[in-house]
């Protein structure tokens, strides 16, 4: 799995000119789903994100986590984390899962996350969205659960 991971002040999420999710302060996870991976995966990270101590003290340093800040959640699937361009300039999916291997881990994702007490959004799994982040600091992390073997 890989994950670009937004600390927010606000963030939400169109379909069809419809707002469909909507966070305060937290993480809009942009979520990428291979195909090797499975609950494990998922289940790494979750516990990497929740963990991230990426949110301000009350010295202004980052030494807090989502749970001690009571974040909220976005969470939006993204196959283009795993576009391919090793030939050319068009982008292959063939290391993506497959739609149906990819939404019930993108579920599962998510429930973990909710599992773990957290106010969780979504967007909806192979839709054309509109993403609005208003990004805070700004923080972007980058994780990928392929590195930790």
């Amino acid at each position: 799995m890989r994950a670009v991971c937004q600390r927010v002040t606000h963030a939400r999420v169109r379909v069809d000119g419809e707002i469909i999710g909507e966070i305060g302060l937290g993480w809009c996870v942009l979520l990428g789903i291979g195909h090797d991976d499975d609950e494990r995966t998922a289940v790494q990270l979750v516990d990497r994100i929740v963990g991230l101590r990426a949110f301000p003290d009350e010295d202004g340093r980052m030494a807090r986590s989502a749970a001690d800040v009571g974040a909220e959640f976005l969470v939006i699937s993204q196959i283009t984390l795993h576009a391919d361009l090793s030939r050319g300039r068009r982008p292959s999916f063939t290391q993506a899962a497959r739609p149906e291997v990819a939404a019930a881990l993108f579920e599962r994702f998510v429930a973990l996350l909710r599992e773990r007490g957290f106010t969780v959004a979504t967007g909806r799994f192979g839709a054309m969205m509109d993403v609005e982040i208003h990004n805070h600091g700004p923080v972007t992390i980058v994780l990928s659960t392929d590195a930790w073997g």
